[in-house]
């Protein structure tokens, strides 16, 4: 759609959107979800030119596909616009994932847009991560920061090839940077999901 209103209009113009926010029930145990592949399809769009995502993972309502906060969605897509339409120096997205590590029995991970660093929001215990081993089967993860990048690990998974954060329809994440962005869920796997067929 973007490249074809940019060939449309013969100019390669700004384009802002919103991931979708949180929004039904939240799931006990790790589960692939037709939503987080939506998610992750809108921030692989950020691969196009002069595009800017606002996550809105934080701000959702379970009963309410439409969140009624809107300041803060009008807020992050500012800042996407001062970054992306006028080139200003600043933070304008909370961390992205960049890429991992097995580090024995743990993940480590980096990130995009640490801005002043990475912060566990609320309790300062990192919540929504999930690791899996070879065989596949998700699990919730221990994690904690160090420096600008973030460990996973979990005891029912010594041999860990993938880890998840934030991997459902409503999830309970708070990885944020600093700047008080919030991460955008993702993946480290290409397992085939729901909305791309099994196996």
């Amino acid at each position: 759609m973007i490249k074809c209103w940019r060939k449309a209009w013969g100019k390669e113009f700004p384009f802002l959107f919103v991931q979708l926010a949180n929004f039904m029930e939240t799931k006990p145990e790790p589960v692939d979800d037709a939503w987080a592949e939506l998610r992750e399809a809108q921030l692989m769009t950020l691969s196009l030119p002069k595009t800017g995502m606002a996550v809105a993972i934080d701000i959702g309502e379970a009963n309410d596909i439409h969140p009624k906060n809107k300041q803060d969605v009008g807020l992050r897509l500012a800042l996407a616009a001062m970054k992306v339409a006028y080139r200003r120096n600043l933070v304008h997205s909370g961390p992205i994932y960049r890429s991992m590590k097995v580090e024995g029995n743990k993940i480590r991970l980096w990130f995009d847009s640490v801005g002043s660093g990475l912060v566990a929001k609320g309790d300062g215990v990192l919540k929504g991560f999930a690791i899996a081993g070879e065989d596949r089967k998700f699990v919730w993860a221990e994690a904690r920061i160090e420096g600008n990048t973030v460990v996973v690990w979990s005891e029912k998974v010594p041999k860990p090839v993938a880890v998840r954060y934030g991997w459902s329809c409503n999830p309970v994440c708070n990885l944020y940077n600093a700047e008080g962005l919030p991460a955008s869920p993702f993946r480290t796997d290409d397992w085939p999901g729901i909305t791309f067929g099994k196996k």
